[in-house]
């Protein structure tokens, strides 16, 4: 009986990591927003800012945690960061002040960017070239799943409160998050295998070793290039969108279409399952279509879906508008380290990761500030959310722009 090769292991745990930050923090998100507008009263727009502030700690780590997983591994650091994610839901669920509620979700955006889906992708790009695509699709499996079970957040939150709630998410995330991250290799030569699993590659006569594959840019070559530009900007656009919905749906169902917590966030469940799908596809077709197009067509997805979000005028446009949005997103999300790992290579991949955060972050705080400052100056979603959709558009241009770089040998400096 063959070996598995461990960087299918590689994937299962960090898929499994991916599930609980989906099912404890990105998807419930919305519905802890929800609950805290209404039992104290904090406006929209107070409470999209800790989001904003969740994504702007993560694009100032990024670089530095970048480097730091490609001189030391991914492994140390995913610990520390599923210990900090446990502790921040601990303090979350003692808060009492809006105060409070920043600094306990600062810890946990910290401790979130530590095990996010950017470190695990870089140590599965370390792992796997020929089979890239669908190595990092499979990783947004966990993801995926976790969105289907928010609702037990909601249920349990109506059962317990959200305090109660959150303490637990705490204790789950270490209990579990620990052992998970335990599994976790940065590079093929840490277990003694190769990329892909394959056998080792022939010496060149002459040589110490063999070339290196593909491209091999530092992470100054790759921001002296347009490419690097327009695949972040691209980047940015569709997380205007993510974020928004992420963020505020839950909220514009209740308020603005009239669905209870129960019922909105019942079908706030098909975004990840739709999601799911989306990643399937991923799966499925992995290298067979140029992955910037794929990009460009689940931009347009992410406009539509957010259009009929907004304006839907029945439950059933509404559950087809979410699912076309999460299979947008989950048929998009492997693509984005998947180019970037196709155009610039492993090298200092981390490095050229995390300084993408810097640009992509303006989606993860423009999009839930727009469409959260709309709500309350306006009293409903519909002009933040068609603005963010129309923005979504735009950005399909940026990845049919974002063509393979010229070779780093022309951008030394």
């Amino acid at each position: 009986m063959s070996k598995l090769f461990y960087g299918w292991r590689v994937v299962g745990a960090g898929g499994a990591l991916q599930f609980l930050q989906s099912v404890l923090l990105n998807s419930a998100f919305g519905i802890y927003v929800a609950v805290l507008v209404e039992e104290r009263g904090w406006s929209k727009t107070a409470l999209s800012g800790v989001a904003a502030l969740k994504s702007t700690e993560v694009a100032l780590l990024g670089p530095v945690l970048g480097w730091l997983v490609d001189r030391f591994g991914s492994q140390g650091m995913v610990r520390l960061g599923v210990v900090l994610f446990g502790i921040g839901f601990m303090l979350l669920s003692q808060i009492d002040t809006l105060l409070g509620f920043y600094g306990a979700f600062l810890v946990i955006a910290l401790g979130s960017s530590m095990f996010s889906n950017m470190l695990v992708s870089v140590a599965i790009i370390q792992w796997f070239e020929k089979h890239r695509t669908r190595a990092l699709s499979a990783l947004q499996f966990g993801g995926a799943i976790g969105g289907l079970f928010v609702f037990i957040v909601a249920w349990a939150m109506q059962m317990w409160g959200w305090r109660a709630t959150a303490l637990g998410s705490g204790v789950i995330s270490i209990v579990l998050g620990w052992p998970l991250a335990s599994m976790i290799r940065s590079r093929p030569s840490d277990v003694g295998e190769t990329v892909d699993g394959l056998p080792p590659a022939p010496k060149v006569s002459g040589q110490a070793n063999a070339p290196v594959s593909g491209p091999s840019f530092t992470a100054r070559q790759a921001l002296r290039t347009s490419t690097f530009w327009l695949l972040s900007l691209g980047h940015a656009c569709s997380l205007l969108v993510v974020m928004a919905i992420n963020v505020h749906a839950i909220t514009h169902m209740k308020e603005g279409l009239g669905y209870s917590l129960a019922q909105a966030s019942m079908l706030f469940v098909l975004v990840t399952l739709g999601q799911f799908f989306g990643v399937m596809l991923g799966w499925l077709i992995g290298e067979k279509f140029v992955k910037r197009k794929v990009a460009a067509a689940c931009m347009l997805m992410h406009a539509g879906g957010m259009l009929l979000v907004t304006y839907a005028p029945g439950a059933v446009i509404l559950a087809f508008a979410l699912l076309l949005h999460g299979v947008a997103w989950g048929l998009r999300g492997p693509y984005m380290q998947a180019i970037r790992a196709d155009y610039f290579g492993r090298r200092s991949i981390g490095v050229i990761l995390g300084l993408s955060t810097m640009v992509t972050v303006i989606g993860n705080i423009v999009g839930p500030m727009l469409a959260g400052m709309f709500a309350d100056w306006r009293g409903d979603y519909q002009a933040g959310f068609t603005v963010l959709a129309v923005l979504a558009a735009v950005g399909s241009l940026f990845f049919l722009m974002a063509k393979p770089p010229p070779a780093p040998e022309t951008l030394k400096v």
